[in-house]
């Protein structure tokens, strides 16, 4: 997992060739205006933005997830957004079994830790980690970029 602001995006755009076209988007758009939805940007790069109300702790944990094909890129436009976390190798209580058409897997484990994002920062979340969001108070809106590996 990494954790930074969009002002230092561009040191990741080696790590993956649609990170930087994730990033660029970004800067080349007004995405404080962005409508609600889902958006195909280029082969195996999906972005879905969404604006919702936070939840609580405890009902988002009931979508403590990860992926095995996408990697997460989720940036936080507007709010203030809390995540759970664990790492997938201490996870060992599945949710239900993985589906392949979503590419997620649900856990009952319970997150080692939790972190905040705002404005600006983002989250690149592997498939080794295991993460809930929207936990929160009050509108959060969000860019979610789902990069196939």
């Amino acid at each position: 997992m990494i954790i930074d602001t969009l002002s230092n995006a561009a040191r990741y755009y080696h790590m993956h060739p649609n990170f930087k076209k994730a990033f660029e988007f970004v800067e080349q758009n007004d995405i404080a205006n962005l409508p609600d939805g889902m958006i195909t940007l280029a082969d195996g790069l999906r972005l879905i933005v969404n604006t919702g109300n936070g939840n609580k702790k405890e009902e988002a944990l009931e979508f403590f997830e990860c992926h095995d094909e996408h990697i997460d890129i989720q940036l936080c436009v507007s709010g203030q957004e809390t995540y759970a976390w664990k790492t997938r190798e201490k996870c060992n209580q599945p949710n239900g079994d993985y589906n392949t058409e979503k590419d997620v897997r649900f856990w009952l484990d319970q997150p080692d830790t939790f972190f905040q994002l705002t404005n600006n920062q983002f989250a690149i979340l592997y498939p080794e980690d295991c993460h809930a969001s929207m936990i929160g108070e009050g509108e959060i809106k969000k860019l979610i970029f789902k990069v196939k590996i």
